[in-house]
């Protein structure tokens, strides 16, 4: 296989993360933050809520996390936030229905990047539910990184840290893989990662892995390794084997970031990881 240069891709100008205020939030709202800060992008911190008792310091403190992080000085006013290349906007909308709300706002706000926390819980993943009103029209190269219940991930809501050195992006011909490897390099480059391992996964024969461009020129390594079993099992096991700290999977279609993930091996995997997931809908992409 010639591997040749990813290409550098749309940059990252918008990112938006949904809120229940849990401490699963904290964690997502920790990544959207971090995010923001290495790519210089605009953070929406959304909330639904069904009373109008909540208030905006409810949300998690943008200098309160910035100062810990040792990024701005003790005090520092709200002018010391877009001093750091970074825009953050809070929202609140009253509804019963926190899923279709933030539909209804990604529908009117174009968005590269959404953050959010998912329970993994039976019947709690009210996120992939099916019946989520209109589907959202993607742009290309939308990303959603999930973070389920009990998950820390790979950035410290202490220090803001990355512990991001094992990434594993399962491969198969259909739906493309390609977007996910230039997503997964995208991720290494914005965030200034030491070297690290990335391990591109095949279910099925050595055969069937398909041809992909990889990276060259930086401190990761990037390892083919084909296996038999049941895709979502054998993704899973391998993610604990390797102890990764993120998996990047791609789904076909362009039904939004809900519609796409419903019923795949993504969605599969989701149940049941134990680190972040991006995943990246293709269907609407060029190429």
């Amino acid at each position: 296989m010639i591997q040749t240069k990813v290409p550098e891709g749309v940059k990252l100008k918008s990112i938006f993360h949904p809120s229940d205020f849990s401490e699963a939030s904290e964690i997502a709202f920790a990544h959207a933050l971090k995010i923001a800060l290495v790519a210089g992008a605009k953070l929406t911190m959304f909330h639904v809520a069904a009373t109008p008792s909540v208030e905006w310091q409810d949300f998690p403190g943008v200098r309160d996390t910035l100062e810990r992080w040792r990024l701005i000085p003790k005090g520092s006013p709200k002018s010391a936030v877009p001093q750091l290349g970074i825009e953050v906007t809070k929202k609140i909308t009253l509804s019963k229905d926190p899923v279709k709300t933030c539909l209804r706002f990604l529908e009117r706000n174009s968005t590269d990047l959404i953050v959010l926390a998912v329970h993994q819980q039976a019947g709690r993943m009210r996120w992939l539910e099916k019946s989520v009103g209109k589907p959202v029209a993607l742009r290309a190269g939308q990303i959603t990184l999930f973070i389920p219940h009990g998950v820390e991930g790979f950035i410290s809501r202490q220090d803001g840290s990355v512990s991001l050195r094992n990434i594993l992006i399962p491969v198969t011909s259909k739906p493309r893989p390609q977007p996910g490897v230039e997503a997964a390099a995208r991720l290494i480059r914005n965030l200034q990662l030491p070297a690290g391992m990335v391990t591109l996964l095949h279910v099925g024969p050595d055969s069937g892995m398909p041809s992909l461009s990889l990276p060259r020129n930086n401190d990761w390594a990037w390892k083919r390794v084909a296996k038999l079993g049941e895709p979502s099992d054998t993704i899973l096991q391998t993610a604990t084997e390797l102890r990764a700290d993120l998996i990047v999977m791609t789904t076909d279609g362009a039904d939004g970031f809900l519609g796409a993930l419903h019923g795949t091996t993504s969605e599969r995997v989701l149940r049941k990881a134990r680190c972040p997931l991006a995943n990246l809908p293709v269907g609407s992409m060029l190429g």
